[in-house]
């Protein structure tokens, strides 16, 4: 098995982050071969190699790439306690290592902690997973953020795996590579594994939503050109742009110019346009505006051609919208991974919900092969100080935060959206689909052994630009609005 991100802890000439600091041989050749381009699947090994002191005084730990999924998960938890000792800092760990040597740095942790005791505790409590080596898609957006980190920051290495990241166009991609198996999991929007698991826009599949990976995050972005139109019954005409039908950005836009008095359908259009082509289209003329994931909001005022209409979490306070996401046959074949990459996810999602840890993640995201974005951009949607295109610098910290627990009633709201505009008819049994969609259970358990808190329910009310939605009667919510194809 070739292995990806599992450097020699020990080592201090080993950047495990793989970042462009890193000097092996392989990350830094005259080809201009950099992370941004990691292709290979036999980088990992060449770099573990290359990285190596000539002579080690590290014995058989450095003698050769570990291959097996055993060798794999033991250098793992290797990796995650050195990290954790270090608080994730790369730099400290080398420095030190480099300073005192790796034999005496390892064994300087050997005498203060049982690592024999800990590594049996964790193998214990995880099982071997059954396949270490995944594909995972993930649309270059800042929602993705804890996906995308735990691969430079080591949570995926963390609890045994060793995972591709696989940066996709747009979400029919990451759709289809999931549903031919391309893909072992993905990134994908809230309401996509229910759309998949009912066939809406693709072959019925049973899929789950085991986390939620941010909340907020997004914005109404217009062109400079309409400064002078911020009022929404100014927009009949306008083209605005969504990532996907089955979105929470399209079931915002709905909800946002139906409440003041347009119909989506009838009085402006919606086209789905990929992120990243997002600022292009803007740029072009092809359209007004779009909600959006960031960074690609920020990336429009620090352009210079658009500016931030409203947040969404203007909208709606705390609304879901990307999520980690599977086949049900993932989950039921493989338990063990299941298990280690929700383990990975959620300890991921929880490590980048803190705000002094923002900037730091900003950095590990921002490079080619993973949003390819300036760090400024990313660090202004990240710690919610950012310029709004208007001249203000707003300072709103829960622009985007991070929740992994799938609430049942985040569910039941989508699939109410869903049948209000027409992309699903007839009978819903609500809560029975978002409960076997977003299994909260599956959350709820791995966020208690990583010892977080989680909630005790799974339904709860929400207030929608002052609209009170009642999980318990979906029926009568979509038959309350004025505005929709699917209301009675």
């Amino acid at each position: 098995m070739s292995v990806k991100s599992l450097g020699n802890p020990f080592s201090g000439d080993t950047d495990l982050r793989h970042s462009k600091s890193c000097g092996c041989d392989v990350c830094s050749s005259k080809d201009g071969h950099t992370h941004a381009s990691h292709k290979d699947h036999d980088h990992g090994i060449k770099h573990d190699l290359a990285s190596m002191p000539a002579h080690s005084d590290m014995g058989d730990m450095d003698a050769k790439t570990p291959e097996t999924s055993e060798e794999i998960l033991d250098r793992a938890i290797d990796s995650a306690i050195v990290r954790s000792v270090f608080g994730h800092n790369d730099i400290s760990r080398r420095s030190f290592a480099k300073m005192v040597g790796g034999g005496t740095m390892m064994a300087a942790l050997a005498s203060v902690l049982p690592i024999d005791k800990v590594k049996a505790a964790i193998l214990d409590d995880l099982g071997t997973p059954e396949k270490s080596k995944l594909n995972i898609g993930f649309v270059p957006i800042t929602c993705a953020t804890p996906i995308i980190m735990a691969q430079p920051m080591g949570f995926y290495e963390k609890y045994g795996l060793d995972v591709d990241v696989i940066k996709t166009a747009g979400w029919a991609v990451a759709r289809d590579k999931s549903l031919n198996n391309e893909y072992d999991a993905s990134h994908m929007l809230t309401p996509m594994p229910l759309a998949i698991s009912m066939g809406a826009g693709s072959t019925a599949t049973p899929f789950l939503m085991p986390a939620v990976e941010n909340i907020n995050g997004q914005a109404i972005v217009l062109h400079n050109d309409h400064l002078d139109k911020r009022d929404p019954k100014q927009w009949k005409g306008f083209k605005f742009g969504v990532p996907f039908e089955y979105s929470m950005h399209n079931f915002l836009l709905r909800y946002y110019v139906a409440e003041h008095g347009l119909d989506p359908d009838k009085d402006i259009q919606i086209r789905v346009v990929p992120p990243p082509e997002m600022v292009a289209n803007l740029r072009a003329g092809n359209l007004d505006g779009y909600l959006s994931p960031d960074p690609f909001n920020q990336r429009a005022v620090w352009e210079k051609i658009g500016f931030l209409h409203t947040l969404t979490k203007d909208i709606w306070e705390g609304h879901p919208c990307c999520a980690f996401a599977c086949s049900k046959a993932f989950s039921e074949e493989l338990p063990n991974t299941y298990g280690a990459l929700l383990k990975s996810i959620v300890d991921a999602t929880q490590y980048a919900a803190k705000a002094e840890n923002r900037k730091e993640i900003s950095a590990a995201i921002a490079p080619a092969n993973y949003l390819n974005q300036p760090v400024p951009v990313i660090e202004q949607v990240l710690t919610g100080r950012y310029a709004d295109g208007l001249g203000e610098v707003k300072n709103v910290p829960d622009r985007i935060d991070f929740d992994p627990f799938p609430w049942h009633s985040m569910g039941v709201w989508i699939l109410t959206q869903m049948k209000r505009w027409g992309y699903i008819e007839g009978d819903v049994d609500y809560k029975k689909i978002a409960e076997e969609v977003y299994v909260a259970s599956d959350c709820a358990k791995i966020m208690k052994e990583l010892g977080y808190e989680a909630p005790t329910e799974t339904y709860k009310s929400y207030t929608i630009m002052g609209k009170t939605f009642d999980p318990d009667q979906p029926e009568a919510y979509v038959n309350s609005f004025a505005i929709g194809k699917g209301v009675s």
